[in-house]
């Protein structure tokens, strides 16, 4: 199996913690050139930067909010400025709202279909200018298990990734004659800050619904999306990969 991304540049978003944070690593550690992207917490950037230099890894950080097209097109452009061209997008930036629908805002929804939908497209349309030139590259769109199953409380985060899986695979048939494969992971219930709101009961009576029993680590996620940007998945396009741990 051929887990190898040696100069392949790379642009991660949200990368400043979490799963973004560790995928950006485990590319790294695999080859790749990698913009550490990020919108508010710089100093977690940098953070991920410092251990990625740390295992000798080559990247650099870059803010942009994806949900602005202009900034989403932005940030494209400095990884191939950087580093002379793009081969891999993974799409890990987004939020999350928990509540009741009938609480939720006008404003609600349009930042969590701003960040988790409109930031997919404003950063695939801009990715695609530098791809199909080249006629190869990688994206992966990172969903969520909600997004098949939907969440209550969650309706809106679930709609958007819910269109996250539909916009993968539409997108990965009018791209395959390109040499272009796009991909979704769609994780279950990852140790990170999102989740840290639960309490222990809560967490509890989560553990116990997962078949393996316990809550993902943000390294599981990044193994599977390092390798569909590898030459091993070549023949993977248009499907969402769960990693739950068997939950749904």
């Amino acid at each position: 199996m051929n887990i190898n991304l040696a100069g392949k540049v790379a642009v991660v978003t949200g990368a400043s913690k979490g799963i973004g944070a560790g995928i950006a690593l485990e590319l790294a550690r695999q080859g790749a050139n990698v913009v550490v992207n990020y919108l508010s917490d710089k100093e977690g950037a940098e953070n991920v930067l410092a251990a990625l230099w740390d295992e000798g890894g080559i990247g650099s950080v870059a803010c942009a909010d994806v949900s602005s097209y202009r900034e989403a097109e932005g940030l494209m452009a400095h990884a191939v400025d950087t580093y002379g061209k793009l081969d891999i997008l993974v799409n890990n930036a987004g939020v999350s709202k928990t509540g009741l629908f009938i609480d939720m805002t006008e404003k609600d929804f349009d930042e969590l279909m701003g960040v988790n939908l409109k930031g997919i497209y404003n950063c695939c349309h801009s990715a695609l200018k530098y791809m199909l030139p080249q006629k190869s590259g990688a994206i992966v769109n990172i969903s969520s298990i909600w997004g098949e199953a939907g969440a209550s409380c969650e309706v809106i985060y679930s709609a958007a990734k819910g269109g996250v899986n539909s916009f993968t695979k539409a997108l990965s048939k009018e791209l395959a004659p390109n040499g272009i494969r796009v991909n979704a992971v769609s994780p279950g219930v990852i140790e990170t800050r999102m989740n840290s709101f639960l309490s222990e009961d809560e967490r509890e009576v989560l553990e116990c619904e997962i078949p393996m029993g316990y809550f993902g680590k943000c390294s599981q996620v990044a193994n599977v999306v390092a390798f569909l940007c590898t030459d091993s998945a070549s023949y993977v396009t248009g499907q969402v990969i769960k990693v739950d741990g068997g939950f749904i």
